[in-house]
């Protein structure tokens, strides 16, 4: 079984800032997320899309905001499970086993919730069989557009994550075949109008329907079949199809786990961010208390207060002191950072 300081559930921007006042406090963390990569949901619905409320950033996409957070925890060497559903935390404070649907199980001393509104899944298609073509011919993300060059592709949604990707990957597929069930959009006025003159302009097509059939040969989709609004089925070929249905979230979860929640999130005091089930801490969207705003930045303020009530949790009777990276030589240290540094400041 394998041993840490602190689990952390959850690997978007709060799970992994999480990461980092940790490691200031000396504590080494494993973060358990139910995706494949590390973003959770706003990397998973809007990699591209600009975030403007990051402080000192006046605007990063989603993606880039991971990709700095996980250069900036790289020096804790902390270790990520991806793709797994935690199914129990078991055990008190101090020693815990946090365990797995797989059958994973770690032994922690204190357990961070930070799973946003609970462990996401992409919403499927629901055709018999044809999850068997996930990755290879079907896909619910876009993991590399390049992968979609020259290639037929029919996207499947209606919400800003369908528009975006229509939109970026009109410049390098073969041909674009967006289809929604209706024309009414749950996206950006201005994607669903740019994507309507992509259509007037024969770049690409928008299609009302659902898909109903599917044919395949040797493992790869070949045509699907899509029952139009005006009750015809017409048969369509393609070489990936691309779903963006949305994500589903579940918190059922927590009850489970004997925390309490108030509407379907988990309350915690706002002095340790701690929550009912001493040793078990919650930050971000996932958590609530009078007057609780889900925003990033409320979250990364949250996992700071979280890092020293778990460091005093873990040292009892001693005060975990603040510290600042600009003058701390043991701040320095931890981070792998030479105390002068102004030469790498403009």
């Amino acid at each position: 079984m394998r041993q840490t300081d602190v689990v952390i559930i959850g690997a978007g921007p709060c799970g992994l800032f999480q990461v980092f006042e940790l490691g200031l406090q000396g504590l080494k963390a494993v973060v358990i997320d139910s995706l494949d990569r590390a973003g959770g949901q706003c990397i998973n619905l809007y990699p591209g899309k600009p975030v403007y409320d990051i402080p000192a950033i006046p605007a990063i996409s989603a993606e880039d905001l991971t990709g700095r957070l996980l250069s900036q925890i790289a020096p804790f060497e902390p270790e990520f499970f991806f793709n797994e559903t935690v199914a129990g935390i078991y055990g008190d404070a101090g020693a815990f086993q946090v365990s797995c649907t797989s059958g994973l199980r770690i032994q922690a001393k204190a357990v961070v919730i930070a799973s946003g509104a609970g462990a996401f899944k992409p919403v499927q298609l629901k055709l018999a069989g044809i999850d068997v073509l996930r990755e290879r011919s079907l896909f619910y993300q876009v993991k590399c557009p390049e992968q979609h060059r020259d290639k037929h592709v029919v996207i499947l949604g209606g919400g800003d994550s369908a528009l975006d990707w229509a939109l970026q990957l009109e410049k390098i597929a073969a041909s674009i075949t967006l289809i929604h069930r209706t024309d009414r959009f749950r996206a950006q006025p201005a994607s669903v109008k740019k994507m309507m003159q992509l259509c007037s302009d024969l770049k690409m097509q928008f299609f009302q329907g659902r898909v109903v059939e599917y044919s395949a040969l040797q493992g790869e989709l070949k045509s699907i079949k899509v029952a139009g609004r005006d009750g015809i089925v017409r048969r369509m070929e393609l070489d990936h199809l691309l779903v963006f249905f949305g994500l589903s979230a579940t918190s059922k979860q927590f009850g489970q786990w004997q925390l309490e929640q108030q509407f379907n999130q988990i309350v915690v005091d706002t002095q340790r961010f701690g929550t009912s089930r001493e040793g078990i801490y919650a930050v971000g969207d996932i958590n609530w208390y009078p007057g609780k705003r889900k925003l990033i930045l409320s979250g990364f303020h949250e996992a700071a207060l979280a890092a020293f009530a778990i460091k005093e949790q873990l040292l009892p009777g001693k005060k975990a002191y603040l510290q600042y990276t600009t003058t701390s030589p043991l701040m320095h240290q931890r981070l792998g950072v030479h105390p002068d540094i102004s030469d790498l400041i403009d």
